[in-house]
């Protein structure tokens, strides 16, 4: 097996930039789930969180690459991922149910767990840019990891300060599930691999792109009409 064919580097360059887009929520998570502990039992909490969460990511991820493989599921996982990839774009995010531990080993144990359910997107993600290869998982994994546990906090303010990295994050999810989806047998058998699959994979994230714009332009002008009226029952009813 060729590990270092351009396609190879470029499924993990995928896979490196998908693990630090969505290491957003998991930088919160890490956040909100040690915040009441004492600050020398912090960093603890952190890092052996972090240690487990990856643990069961990776478990998770080389399990999904391998379903990935039966028929018919990779056009699952395409299309699901589609929603993923908008879901990015328009979801207000809410981690008011993450708990803060007490305890270390509370704090260690709301992150794993957390972490675990938040991380599907990712699972899923990565198992779709790892072309059935497990190593790339981990090597991607080996990657990433280390930046999100240390730059989680400029993470975050990167995709807070320059929203435009979020649409850039989802044109990369958008691309790895349309590429899961034509690439399934029976597609590919149909369409091919020439022009009508290219074609198809441009519209798919085009169209992600554009969905997700249109929803939040629309959801900020409710928002606004909203508010705007709020501010003027006070008027009418005096």
């Amino acid at each position: 097996m060729d590990w270092f064919t351009a396609d190879m580097l470029y499924a993990l360059f995928l896979i490196v930039v998908i693990d630090l887009v969505l290491a957003g929520d998991n930088a919160i998570v890490i956040g909100m789930a040690a915040r009441n502990l004492p600050k020398e039992q912090q960093k603890k909490a952190v890092i052996w969180g972090t240690v487990g969460a990856v643990i069961i990511r990776a478990i998770a991820t080389i399990a999904v690459v391998w379903l990935l493989k039966i028929p018919g599921l990779l056009l699952a996982g395409g299309l699901f991922l589609i929603w993923i990839a908008l879901k990015l774009l328009i979801e207000e995010k809410d981690h008011g149910a993450v708990k803060a531990g007490t305890s270390l080993a509370a704090a260690i144990r709301t992150i794993v767990i957390a972490d675990a359910v938040m991380g599907i997107d990712n699972v899923l993600a990565v198992a779709g840019a790892a072309h059935g290869e497990t190593w790339l998982v981990i090597v991607g994994l080996a990657i990433s990891v280390p930046i999100m546990v240390w730059g989680s906090t400029m993470i975050l303010k990167v995709l807070e300060r320059y929203p435009v990295t979020m649409y850039i994050g989802a044109a990369v999810l958008a691309f790895t599930a349309a590429k899961m989806v034509v690439d399934e047998k029976f597609v590919k058998a149909w369409i091919g691999t020439g022009f009508l699959k290219w074609t198809i994979v441009a519209l798919i994230v085009i169209g992600v792109m554009l969905a997700g714009n249109a929803i939040t332009r629309a959801r900020a002008r409710r928002k606004a009409e909203s508010e705007a009226e709020s501010g003027r029952e006070p008027s009418r009813a005096s």
